[in-house]
C-alpha cells in the first residue's frame, strides 16, 4: 500500500466537491460519528453558560431564579422530573411559570423573538416550557383513571424515540457517508440528493438491520477486553460493502470486511495514526480545522483505502468479493451502455434542441429576465415548454455525459416516478394583460382571506385593508412580483422558496413603513409579540405562510389561471382589465383622503407593559 498516494487521492476528491464533503462530515460530527474538538468546544460553552445561569440565580435569589429558569434546560428537565415522578401537577405549575418568564422577557429583553401572540409562539412555548408533555401525560391519566400510566407511556415513548433514531439515523449514516466519498471520487457531480439513496432504492430498513448486527457484534467483542480492538478493525470496511452493495445482510458484510481486512488491521491502524498531526491542529483550532478539512480529508482517504483492500480481494479472488459488484461506483460509464440505459433522455433531448427560437433584442431581455411579454405567440409557447422540459429532464442531462453515476446501471435503480409533463407549464411567460387581471385576482383572493380570517376569529365583518373596495393590493403586487422578479430562480424551487420569503418580507416590511409614516402612526396590522418579528412589520410565521403560498401561486396556481386567462378572446381581456383598472383608480383617489379604518383594522397598539402582555393572553 502506498499510503502517500492514497491521501493524495483523497485530496483530490475532496476538492472537487469540497463544499458537500465538509457538510457530510460535519452531519457526522453532530450525530456522534466523528469525534472532533469543535463539538468538545461547543459542551464546554454550554457547560460554562449553565453554569453562569445558576450562579446568577443563587446571588439574585428565589424570584430572580424563577424568571431566569426558562433561560436554560434547567427548568425544562424540572417538569419533565416530576412528570416522570408522578407529578403532573407540579409539572403544569413550573411549566407555567416557564411560560410566563419567556413571554415577559421577550418583551423586555427581545422584542424578536415575541413570544404572547402567534401559532408558532404557542408552540414555541408549549416545548420550551415542557406543556406539551404535561398536557399529554394529563390527558392520559385523566382517560384511563391511572395517576402513572401517561409517566411511563411518555418515557416508553422518549425511549423508542432515541432508539428509532439511533436505528435509522445514526446507524445507517456512516453507510450514506460511505456512498456520498464513493461517488464523489469517480464523478465530476455530486447532487444532495445522494443523502437519501438508500431511500430511493428501497434499502433503509435493511442497511439499518445489518448496521445493527454488526453493532452488536462489536459491543459483545468489548466485553472480552482484547477482542475489542481487534474486531473494531475487523469490521472497519462494513459500511463501505453496504454502501456499494445494500443487499447484504449483517452477517455477509461482517464476514467479508473480516475477510478483507485479514493482515492489514495494523496496516489500518498506523494509516489512522498518520493524521495526528491533523488532530493535535484540531485542537489548537477549537475544532474549525476538524470541520472544514481534516474530518473530510480523513474520510476521503480511508474511501480510496477501501478502494484499494477492494481491489485487491478481487484479485486474491477472496470468497464473498463478487458480491462488490457496482463497477460504476468506481469507473464511468462507457457511453455505449449510457445511450442505451437512457435513450428516451437522448431522444428528449434532440426534440429540445430542434426548432425552437430563443426571444431577441429587448423584447428578449425583458421576457428572460423578468417572464413578462406585450403578446404570448405560439414561438414563446413553444420555447417555454422545451424550457420547461429542459428542466424537468434534471440531472439526467449530466448522466448521460458521464458527469453522475447512472442510477440506472445499478442493481438497485432508484425507484422513481416517471414525471408527466402538465397541461400547465411553470416555466412560462406572462403578457402584461394576464399579468394585470392576475393582480386583480391575488388582491381579490387575499381580501376574502383576511375577512374570512376575522369573520372566523371575531364572528364579525371587517373589510381589512386601506381600500374600500374588495381588494388588497399588497397580495396582488406580491404575487405580481413573484412571476416577474423571481422569474430567474423558477428553475430551482429550492432557492424559488427563500427568496419569496425574503421577497415578501421586503413588500410587507416597506408597505406597514410606508403606511404608518403616511397616516400618522396608525397600524393596519402589528405581529409584535409573535416568534421572530421585526418591529411588528413582518414574523418568521407569517413569511413562512407566504413562502408556502408563493410556491402554489408560482408552480400550480398563476399557470393555471393563465390558461384559463388565454382563453379569454384579446378585446375582452383588454376591455376586463381597463374596467377594474378604472375602478382601482378611483379607490386609490378616494382611500388617499379616507382611508379605511376602524376597529379591526387599525386598532392594533404596541404591547409595551406587563398589564398588557397579561390582558393579551387572557383574550388569546
Amino acid at each position: 500500500m502506498n499510503r502517500r498516494e492514497i491521501k493524495a487521492r483523497g485530496r483530490q476528491a475532496l476538492k472537487r466537491h469540497y463544499m458537500i464533503l465538509v457538510m457530510t462530515g460535519l452531519i457526522a460530527v453532530f450525530l456522534g460519528l466523528q469525534g472532533s474538538s469543535f463539538d468538545n468546544t461547543l459542551r464546554m460553552y454550554s457547560s460554562d453558560h449553565t453554569q453562569q445561569d445558576l450562579t446568577g440565580e443563587e446571588e439574585t435569589g428565589r424570584q430572580e431564579a424563577d424568571t431566569r429558569v426558562a433561560m436554560g434546560s434547567t427548568g425544562l428537565m424540572d417538569v419533565l422530573e416530576h412528570i416522570i415522578m408522578g407529578d403532573p401537577e407540579k409539572g403544569r405549575e413550573i411549566s407555567e411559570k416557564i411560560r410566563e418568564a419567556e413571554i415577559e422577557r421577550s418583551e423586555e429583553e427581545n422584542r424578536i423573538l415575541g413570544r404572547s401572540r402567534g401559532a408558532l409562539s404557542k408552540m414555541v412555548n408549549a416545548v420550551t416550557s415542557g406543556s406539551l408533555f404535561v398536557m399529554f401525560v394529563s390527558g392520559i391519566n385523566s382517560l384511563s383513571g391511572s395517576d402513572n400510566l401517561g409517566s411511563l407511556i411518555l418515557v416508553m415513548l422518549a425511549l423508542a424515540g432515541i432508539a428509532g433514531f439511533y436505528l435509522l439515523i445514526v446507524n445507517t449514516y456512516a453507510v450514506i457517508s460511505a456512498r456520498m466519498f464513493l461517488e464523489g471520487r469517480c464523478y465530476e457531480k455530486l447532487p444532495i440528493q445522494r443523502f437519501i439513496f438508500l431511500l430511493r432504492a428501497r434499502r433503509w430498513i435493511k442497511v439499518s438491520m445489518a448496521m445493527l448486527l454488526c453493532a452488536i457484534y462489536q459491543l459483545l467483542w468489548i466485553f472480552t477486553l482484547i477482542g475489542g480492538p481487534i474486531k473494531y478493525y475487523s469490521y472497519y470496511l462494513v459500511p463501505y460493502i453496504l454502501a456499494e452493495n445494500p443487499d447484504l445482510t449483517g452477517r455477509e458484510a461482517v464476514t467479508l470486511s473480516r475477510k478483507m481486512m485479514r493482515g492489514h488491521k495494523w496496516e489500518c491502524f498506523v494509516m489512522e495514526c498518520s493524521f495526528i498531526g491533523w488532530w493535535i491542529l484540531g485542537a489548537f483550532t477549537l475544532g474549525l480545522s476538524e470541520v472544514l478539512f481534516s474530518i473530510p480529508y480523513q474520510s476521503a482517504a480511508f474511501c480510496e483505502y477501501y478502494v484499494y483492500l477492494r481491489d485487491r480481494a478481487k484479485s486474491l479472488s477472496i470468497p464473498g468479493a463478487e458480491l462488490l459488484n457496482d463497477r460504476y461506483l468506481y469507473e464511468t460509464a462507457p457511453k455505449k451502455a449510457l445511450e442505451e440505459a437512457y435513450a428516451d433522455v437522448i431522444e428528449c433531448k434532440k426534440d429540445l434542441e430542434a426548432g425552437v427560437v430563443r426571444p431577441e433584442g429587448i423584447r428578449g431581455l425583458i421576457s428572460g429576465w423578468f417572464g413578462i411579454s406585450w403578446d404570448i405567440t405560439k414561438e414563446d409557447r413553444a420555447y417555454e415548454e422545451n424550457r420547461e422540459r429542459q428542466v424537468r429532464l434534471g440531472m439526467l442531462d449530466d448522466v448521460v455525459e458521464g458527469k453522475l453515476y447512472p442510477v440506472r446501471l445499478s442493481r438497485f435503480p432508484a425507484t422513481v416516478k416517471q414525471k408527466r409533463i402538465e397541461t400547465f407549464h411553470y416555466m412560462r411567460h406572462y403578457s402584461v394583460w394576464s399579468l394585470i387581471l392576475l393582480f386583480f385576482i391575488f388582491s381579490i383572493f387575499g381580501w376574502c382571506w383576511e375577512v374570512s380570517i376575522h369573520l372566523v376569529l371575531d364572528g364579525v365583518f371587517v373589510n381589512r385593508g386601506t381600500f374600500h373596495g374588495p381588494w388588497l393590493p399588497i397580495y396582488g403586487a406580491g404575487g405580481v412580483l413573484l412571476l416577474t422578479v423571481l422569474n430567474r430562480v423558477r428553475s430551482h424551487p429550492v432557492i424559488e422558496f427563500f427568496s419569496i420569503m425574503l421577497l415578501c418580507g421586503i413588500v410587507e416590511y416597506g408597505t406597514s413603513y410606508y403606511l404608518e409614516k403616511v397616516y400618522d402612526g396608525k397600524k393596519w396590522w402589528d405581529y409584535s409579540g409573535y416568534f421572530l418579528n421585526l418591529n411588528g412589520r413582518i414574523c418568521a410565521e407569517g413569511l413562512l405562510v407566504f413562502g408556502i403560498g408563493g410556491m402554489v401561486i408560482v408552480y400550480v396556481a398563476a399557470p393555471l389561471l393563465d390558461n384559463w386567462i388565454g382563453r379569454l378572446k384579446k378585446h375582452v381581456l383588454i376591455y376586463i382589465c381597463l374596467a377594474l383598472l378604472g375602478v382601482y383608480i378611483a379607490d386609490c383617489a378616494y382611500s388617499a383622503g379616507h382611508p379605511n379604518e376602524g376597529k379591526g383594522i387599525t386598532d392594533y397598539q404596541p404591547l409595551t407593559r406587563t398589564w398588557d402582555i397579561r390582558v393579551c393572553k387572557q383574550k388569546m
